[in-house]
């Protein structure tokens, strides 16, 4: 074989280890070598998890699979149960999904895992809205987090989770309220990462929609906080992509569950994809300076 064909070879088999949210983002995080990596996390999103499939074992198998990565905390992007919204659930489906996700989380009891919501999370259908099961505050609950919507901070970067589930997807006027004042209370320079569960900005969204409906702002808001460095992440779409605006990084990270678990349709471009992104999760690299690095592991179980 000739030097630049084995050259080729060589670059086109260890694409096939991790596909990267941005290969212009990870080249400038590895070129910054002297950067101290200070946190490293798995982002999940769209497990979708239901006892049909399989998927309480493949589920399991993944966690597995994600721990040897070494990280630090997870973050999880929301429909974590494969439906509660339409009207035909009952209530005992309901339980039975949330007790799957419970029962399967044990895997990783030892790690903090901080969630936003889904919109296949929550129950619409309960018979009022008085049920204890209805709406977001049953779910807020069941994923163990303080509020719909909320921020922390670990090892100096700040952390934004938002509630994208208020009219097909935006910020209620309470959260914009809310987020606009929590960016200003955070330093100069400070790092920030924002979870949605609906891409705040994504490239593919032109082909099935799914974009947050504020996307403008959004975007707006995090320009005038440009003195801050901002990442978004994201799922919902089922699809890999990756958007870059007025410097702040949006990643959509492809589902857990891929094609909910099942093999695929016509469309999928191999087993259990969604179109041409296979099931899989990310590793997310943080580093001292405010780089991040996004790489995205397929899975096969």
């Amino acid at each position: 074989m000739k030097r630049r064909e084995l050259l080729k070879y060589i670059g086109l088999t260890a694409g096939t280890v991790a596909l990267s949210g941005s290969a212009s983002i990870l080249s400038a995080a590895e070129k910054n070598s002297k950067s101290k990596r200070v946190l490293r996390i798995a982002h999940i999103t769209d497990v979708h998890i239901r006892p049909e499939e399989n998927a309480p074992e493949r589920f399991v198998q993944c966690l597995e699979e994600i721990k040897k990565h070494k990280v630090d905390f997870f973050l999880n992007g929301g429909d974590s149960i494969y439906a509660a919204d339409y009207d035909t659930i009952t209530r005992d489906r309901v339980n039975e999904l949330w007790k799957v996700w419970s029962e399967t989380t044990k895997e990783i009891s030892g790690f903090e895992m901080h969630s936003c919501l889904g919109n296949h999370d929550m129950w619409w259908a309960a018979p009022n809205k008085q049920d204890s099961m209805y709406g977001k505050e049953h779910v807020v609950k069941q994923l163990g987090i303080p509020k719909r919507y909320y921020s922390f901070d670990k090892k100096g970067w700040h952390f934004i989770i938002l509630d994208s589930n208020n009219g097909g997807g935006s910020l209620d006027e309470e959260q914009r309220l809310w987020l606009e004042k929590d960016l200003q209370t955070i330093a100069v320079g400070t790092p920030v990462v924002c979870m949605s569960h609906y891409p705040i900005l994504a490239v593919c969204t032109h082909v099935d929609g799914g974009n947050h409906t504020d996307s403008k702002y959004i975007s707006d808001l995090f320009y005038k906080h440009k003195d801050k460095k901002i990442t978004c992440i994201s799922g919902h779409i089922h699809l890999l992509d990756e958007a870059v605006y007025n410097n702040v990084h949006y990643y959509c990270n492809g589902a857990l569950s891929g094609f909910w678990w099942e093999r695929g349709d016509k469309d999928s471009a191999g087993k259990s994809f969604y179109k041409q992104t296979p099931p899989g999760y990310a590793i997310i690299d943080l580093f001292e300076d405010g780089s991040v690095k996004n790489q995205y592991f397929p899975h096969s179980f």
